[in-house]
């Protein structure tokens, strides 16, 4: 079961260790070789008896911060560091972060403005934390009513990955996960991208702790880290592929209420646009669309338009106008290809097709 990756992201190195088991807090400290007293330990209600597995007998300070979106905030970051300076950590301190996606952000981005920059450990315990948060260094929370509007890049040296920890996982949130999983095998354009789909389709809840759960997290990691390898702070459009189906689900979020549905929820969602936007481009072959929509709908997604939860869809379309992921003020989506997913600008879908595929309604950009 034991898999273990290194990657180099913009010249910072990034282990990422998946294993049955959670790690001691000897094997962080021998990795980074800070003695217990420079550690301060981040998990949520969820996580704090896992935090507290990984210290054992040792003792170092622990912050707990709610649980879920609604905690992602300015507020949860604060709460970090007056923790981190009230066990007078220095700047060679160690934040270990134990928790799923909100808990891997949040601590990621307390680390990078710490005195500069303090070093940093994730241990996810989250499906959705293992194939996406954990991996590549994005960090920040939601502000202005804004999903992820604010944060840094600042990858982890170190990354553990518990598969053990999974079995625990609440149905939803491994469904969360599940979408970040079946859009990166929609990006995958490897010799093995088949391989990777009929994982997928044998894939069921009951196998949280088998292999084939366990491959599907290794190819995911992989996928991810080579491209954030060759595009580590998305400044060309390579790592920008991974925001497949973000762009319509991010304004889904924001607009019904963070919180209100899960990333994963919102980014399957967000694909089933992306594949509709594809599709009346060109772009997107029609049995290409069938082919994702239907593993999408098998495990339980929604993917009509317009979304249940979508009553106020000015809402919705301020929240697309207001996307981060903007360049020269013009929107970019993600689109499946026939292999793979390319990036087209907003100026290629005209306003008339965006509202056909949010749900047939007359507003534009």
């Amino acid at each position: 079961m034991n898999r273990e990756y290194t990657f180099s992201f913009g010249g910072n190195l990034s282990s990422v260790r998946i294993r049955k088991h959670i790690p001691s807090l000897d094997d962080i400290i021998s990795f980074y070789g800070s003695a217990p007293g420079n550690v301060l330990f981040v998990c949520d209600t969820h996580t704090r008896s896992i935090a507290r597995q990984i210290l054992g007998e040792k003792d170092a300070p622990l912050c707990e911060i709610q649980s879920g979106e609604a905690a992602k905030n300015w507020a949860s970051v604060e709460t970090i560091l007056k923790a981190a300076k009230d066990a007078a950590l220095g700047r060679d301190g160690l934040f270990v972060g134990v928790g799923g996606g909100v808990v891997s952000d949040m601590t990621g981005f307390a680390a990078s403005i710490y005195m500069r920059g303090a070093g940093l450990c994730l241990v996810s315990t989250s499906l959705l934390g293992m194939v996406d948060a954990a991996v590549g260094g994005k960090t920040g929370f939601d502000l202005f009513g804004m999903k992820n509007f604010a944060g840094t890049f600042y990858p982890a040296p170190l990354v553990y990955m518990p598969v053990s920890s999974l079995t625990s996982l609440p149905e939803r949130e491994w469904k969360s996960g599940m979408a970040e999983i079946i859009k990166t095998a929609t990006l995958d354009t490897s010799d093995e991208q088949e391989r990777f789909w009929s994982l997928l389709a044998a894939l069921s809840r009951d196998t949280a702790e088998q292999d084939i759960l366990v491959e599907c997290i290794a190819r995911s990691v992989q996928l991810k880290g080579r491209v954030v390898e060759a595009d580590p702070k998305e400044t060309g459009n390579f790592r920008a592929l991974l925001n497949l189906g973000h762009t319509f689900g991010h304004a889904l979020e924001s607009s019904i209420g963070l919180g209100q549905i899960t990333h994963g929820e919102a980014v399957a969602w967000g694909m089933a646009r992306s594949c509709d936007l594809g599709l009346a481009l060109g772009i997107t072959p029609q049995d290409r669309r069938e082919k994702i929509l239907a593993l999408l709908s098998a495990f339980g997604y929604e993917t009509k338009t317009p979304h249940p939860l979508m009553r106020d869809t000015e809402a919705f379309m301020q929240a697309l106008r207001n996307d981060k992921k903007k360049k020269a003020g013009s929107l970019r989506f993600i689109v499946p290809a026939r292999t793979g997913a390319v990036l087209v600008s907003g100026e290629q879908a005209e306003p008339r097709v965006l509202a056909r595929i949010i749900g047939g309604y007359s507003d534009c950009l």
